[in-house]
């Protein structure tokens, strides 16, 4: 029996924005917790800094180089089904990971299949939302943002209490019963009536001729329908836009992961040190929504690339300040400032993103993006252990790290978009130099057209020369 479709803009829809925001809130906010557990899974495992460091960094790539995977499942199944998936394999990964005696076994885990399973629930709210908000669309995503600020503020008061009375392998276990919760917000996400849900399935391809070329043929196909390799070679600007995040974000996840253990180890208790990255998160509650607000104004539509390499220019050298003092209060002025400079990036990333690319190029483009960036995630943590292996547990070395990578890839960007600023503007000016001197030249024939009888040589080879 074929259901019905709810109507853009109803009021169904503000529904579908209280779910994604709580799925934003138990994926995107996750992997900030996972420091928490970061030295009990060392003594646990008698694992290297760089080896541990394996967990999160899987977790968080598998977060978004999912991305084409999602979008395909989409396209076959639908929304809803795609988010009650994820919710299953995000479930299924935590419990299993409870039960794993080994470091590779919980990378499996928890790692590849929960970090998957958050990637369907977290990507498929996200495409629904922009069918069913068209006028209000800056504004639910501002709203939708209130759930990653929500859950990195809980998740790591959750996890310190559980983790206290429970163990971490207790605590990964009733994680696994709590994303059950993203298919919960998967049923809600009916359909919707809109010209993109109305298109009838394309007819599937004929037979290949010989197996191996239909596979290849498929496979080429998929690539090209999902990520942007053409729109990466013919666009400078989304060139520059990509190169430069996937250099941040070596240094971009770093504080998230490193912060909780960098403030114990230097005697800050640990209630107070899981405290920091809530305070992150909280201040993001109300900065994220401002600022994707601002980010959606046109008044700021040509200055959103260079505020966002500002943004990033800030977030890196703020990391300095852990260099200086791992005092609590000094801590916790960090965490203040970083939360700007924060919530500038994320609510800057996708509206850049929007300002290099057409709006039909848009999907591909995001798909490339986020599978690159997920390189950039899985290196990252993995990178800054075997600095902390190779330094003896000094966590200075890791925000230098950061802050390198993040003030650098800041001023990449800043200064590639400027210079393609001046060459796009020396390049109209050229255009309507010519276009100004054609038409002096048309003019001049036209005044020039009644004696042209009289010198037909001259003006032939006036027209000629030009």
């Amino acid at each position: 029996m074929p259901q019905a479709l709810e109507r853009a803009e109803g009021s169904w829809a503000w529904v579908v924005l209280l779910a994604t925001v709580v799925t934003q809130g138990l994926t995107l906010g996750f992997p900030t917790c996972i420091g928490i557990f970061f030295t009990d899974l060392q003594h646990e495992f008698q694992a290297s800094n760089s080896e541990t460091s394996w967990i999160p960094s899987i977790l968080t790539a598998m977060l978004h180089a999912g991305g084409p995977l999602c979008s395909i499942l989409v396209g076959r199944f639908g929304c809803r089904v795609t988010a009650m998936l994820g919710g299953v394999l995000a479930s299924l990964g935590m419990v299993a990971g409870s039960f794993c005696h080994t470091l590779n076994q919980l990378y499996f885990a928890v790692g590849f299949i929960s970090g998957l399973g958050m990637c369907f629930s977290f990507q498929s709210t996200i495409i629904v939302l922009s069918f069913y908000f068209i006028r209000r669309r800056v504004l639910a995503n501002a709203l939708a943002s209130v759930g990653v600020s929500l859950g990195i503020t809980l998740w790591p008061l959750l996890a310190r209490y559980l983790l206290e009375n429970l163990g971490w392998r207790g605590t990964f276990f009733v994680f696994g019963g709590v994303f059950l919760h993203c298919c919960v917000c998967g049923a809600i996400l009916r359909p919707v009536a809109t010209s993109a849900a109305a298109e009838t399935r394309e007819r599937p391809p004929p037979p290949p001729k010989t197996p191996a070329r239909g596979c290849l043929a498929a496979c080429g196909w998929a690539l090209q329908r999902h990520l942007g390799f053409d729109i990466f070679w013919h666009n400078a600007g989304y060139r520059v836009f990509t190169l430069g995040v996937m250099w941040m974000i070596l240094g971009f996840p770093l504080p998230h992961v490193f912060l909780v253990p960098y403030a114990m180890r230097h005697g800050v208790d640990e209630h107070r040190a899981a405290l920091l990255i809530s305070i992150i998160g909280f201040s993001n509650i109300f900065l994220r929504p401002m600022a994707g607000l601002l980010a959606g104004r046109q008044d700021f539509a040509g200055h959103r690339k260079y505020l966002f390499s500002l943004a990033i220019l800030l977030n890196g050298l703020t990391n300095l300040v852990c260099t200086a003092s791992a005092d609590f209060h000094v801590l916790v002025g960090y965490c203040l400032v970083y939360s700007v400079s924060m919530s500038g990036i994320g609510a800057l990333l996708f509206q850049v993103l929007m300002d290099v690319v057409s709006v039909d190029q848009f999907s591909r483009a995001l798909g490339l993006c986020t599978v690159l960036e997920s390189i950039s995630i899985l290196v990252s943590p993995p990178l800054a252990g075997l600095v902390l292996d190779t330094t003896n547990n000094n966590y200075s070395y890791v925000f230098c790290m950061s802050s390198f990578f993040l003030i650098s890839g800041g001023l990449f960007m800043g200064g590639s978009f400027c210079a393609l600023q001046k060459k796009e503007k020396q390049g109209r000016q050229a255009e309507a130099e010519a276009a100004a001197t054609e038409a002096a030249l048309e003019r001049a024939l036209t005044v020039e057209g009644p004696r042209s009888e009289k010198q037909p040589c001259t003006e032939v080879m006036y027209v000629t020369s030009v």
